[in-house]
């Protein structure tokens, strides 16, 4: 696989797996709602504009996707201190544990799918997923600073 095959691949790849995850987990939530928790999970308090640019979904769709969040108390809606006239919505203590569930129940459903895996090869996979960390931490500072 030449270097330009390289990220598209891991890209669909992630995609797969975690459609396969969903799928075997029967985690019926939509990957929308995991994003934006993980992104406030990450990230801290954001404005309701700047989660929809970050999950590249339309203001009043992320409204609707933080309404329903709201509703299941995974995040809390508040005036922005700089700005009454805007929200900020912020992940719960409820939010941040179900994340952490989601995740684990992820990585149980999608670990017998690698329990084949060398000692060298998880070594590659670990190397892997800290660069492809470190590329899309800087990567989501600079779409949240926009």
């Amino acid at each position: 696989m030449n270097r330009l095959d390289v990220i598209p691949s891991i890209v669909l790849s992630a995609y797969a797996l975690a459609r396969i995850a969903a799928q075997d987990a029967g985690n019926e939530a939509p990957a929308a709602q995991w994003r934006v928790l993980s992104l406030l999970d990450q990230q801290g308090p954001q404005r309701v504009g700047a989660l929809a640019s970050a999950a590249r979904t339309t203001q009043p769709g992320m409204t609707r996707l933080i309404g329903v969040l709201e509703r299941e108390s995974l995040v809390l809606r508040s005036p922005d201190r700089a700005d009454s006239r805007a929200i900020v919505v912020a992940i719960t203590v409820g939010g941040s544990a179900a994340l952490r569930a989601w995740r684990a129940e992820f990585r149980d459903t999608l670990a017998p799918r690698f329990a084949g895996v060398t000692d060298e090869e998880w070594r590659v996979l670990t190397r892997a997923a800290e660069i492809l960390a470190t590329h899309t931490d800087s990567a989501d500072k600079k779409g949240a600073a926009r």
